[in-house]
């Protein structure tokens, strides 16, 4: 199949929009009634909170280029793509508005995509991200990967050299399945619970009735319509209400403290986190949080959850912007040390014990702390007092002259 070069043409401008998506099968109503899709889940808060907090944490951790050298790693700031994944990808957008839209992309749809702007050489200019519901993945008769991407005037066509796309969990390995549409179930509850809820206060925060006449009543529309304008809605509670002609209000609805409201709200918030993988405590549900564990919870989310985000984003990176030459030789990596920061008390001590210990240098702690280098701070030092097992007896004879061997 022939390829469209997109080199020489103008970058391909998606928009936010409500085109057919490829991932439609997935996608549609929940067995609570109601449609899951990826805009709809965005607006229950437990998804929203769970998907910012992620992509908002990733997008703000320091992304470098490395360079292997003899003596480990170091920086390597000359290279092309490290002011363009550190600072600046493309015109438009900063480092962190990029990975963090990369982000939302890959929790909400499973895959990220961006396109790759080389010049003639091959050296990259630029990275857009692009819309994962107007893209597809596709082989060729001989086998190679080609993304085909709808825009507004068509259809263009992608090589693989030319996109940048990080997969979420699937079961080719090629494309990455959505959460939302995996847990469309999970989710759709969630909204018909907050639906429920607000249209509860939206009728005044009681429950329904039907109003019992003794009579035979002629327009009972009228009766229906003239109740609902004095007393529907929230700003009509409690108001008192005033029958004539023996007319009587029967209540058959179920409050929401029998159907145990709440408890299925604070349920659902759960279920959201445990799709995402988050704890409870980041979206504002502090049940079951309590200071002593809150510090462990924090450090458990960033190597169970963040760590295996950064892995699949470093190897994509690494495979998509790096040509042959470079593979193997440069890489990029997050830096996410500061997330596993313990309080004040437990990194002095920590502190205190790598100066002891010989693997830490002044330095290396006031940079950790974010100040400055001192003078002589680069030195390595450790504990004399210690000595092996075997040492000991022969130490004592040579600090007592020799007094207790001649015993």
């Amino acid at each position: 199949m022939p390829f469209l070069s997109t080199l020489f043409q103008s970058r391909a401008s998606p928009k936010n929009s409500l085109w057919p998506s490829t991932y439609s099968f997935f996608f549609g109503s929940a067995t609570s009634g109601k449609a899951v899709n990826e805009r709809t889940a965005m607006q229950t808060t437990a998804v929203y909170a769970c998907v910012r907090i992620l992509a908002e944490t990733i997008a703000s951790l320091p992304l470098h280029i490395y360079k292997h050298t003899d003596s480990g790693k170091e920086k390597a700031v000359g290279h092309n793509l490290y002011y363009k994944l550190h600072d600046e990808p493309n015109p438009e957008m900063t480092s962190f508005v990029f990975r963090e839209t990369l982000m939302s992309h890959l929790l909400l749809w499973g895959n990220a995509y961006a396109q790759i702007i080389r010049d003639g050489r091959g050296n990259i200019l630029s990275l857009f991200p692009l819309l994962p519901d107007k893209m597809t993945v596709n082989r060729t008769s001989k086998g190679e990967l080609y993304y085909q991407y709808q825009t507004e005037t068509g259809t263009a066509i992608l090589r693989s050299e030319e996109v940048l796309h990080i997969p979420g969990l699937g079961f080719d390995g090629l494309v990455g399945y959505s959460p939302i549409a995996m847990a469309k179930n999970a989710i759709g509850m969630a909204i018909a619970t907050e639906e429920y809820g607000a249209k509860f206060f939206a009728n005044g925060a009681s429950p329904g009735g039907v109003l019992e006449h003794p009579g035979v009543v002629k327009d009972p529309a009228k009766i229906r319509e003239s109740w609902n304008t004095v007393y529907q809605g929230s700003a009509n509670a409690h108001r008192i209400a005033v029958l004539e002609e023996g007319m009587k209000f029967q209540s058959i609805g179920i409050p929401p403290e029998q159907a145990q409201f709440l408890e299925t709200r604070k349920f659902q918030t759960e279920e959201i986190c445990r799709i995402f993988r988050v704890p409870p405590h980041l979206v504002a549900s502090l049940d079951k949080a309590t200071f002593s564990n809150i510090e462990h919870q924090s450090i458990s989310f960033v190597v169970h959850t963040i760590r295996p985000w950064l892995v699949r984003i470093e190897q994509s990176i690494n495979k998509a912007l790096f040509s042959k030459a470079e593979k193997g030789k440069y890489f990029a990596a997050f830096l996410v040390e500061g997330l596993l920061r313990g309080d004040y008390t437990s990194r002095m001590q920590g502190y205190a014990v790598g100066i002891q210990n010989g693997f830490l240098s002044p330095n290396d702690v006031r940079a950790l702390e974010n100040m400055n280098a001192i003078e002589h701070g680069d030195v390595y030092a450790m504990n004399g007092n210690m000595l092996k097992l075997e040492d000991v007896g022969a130490y004592a004879n040579k600090n007592t002259g020799g007094l207790e061997g001649d015993k």
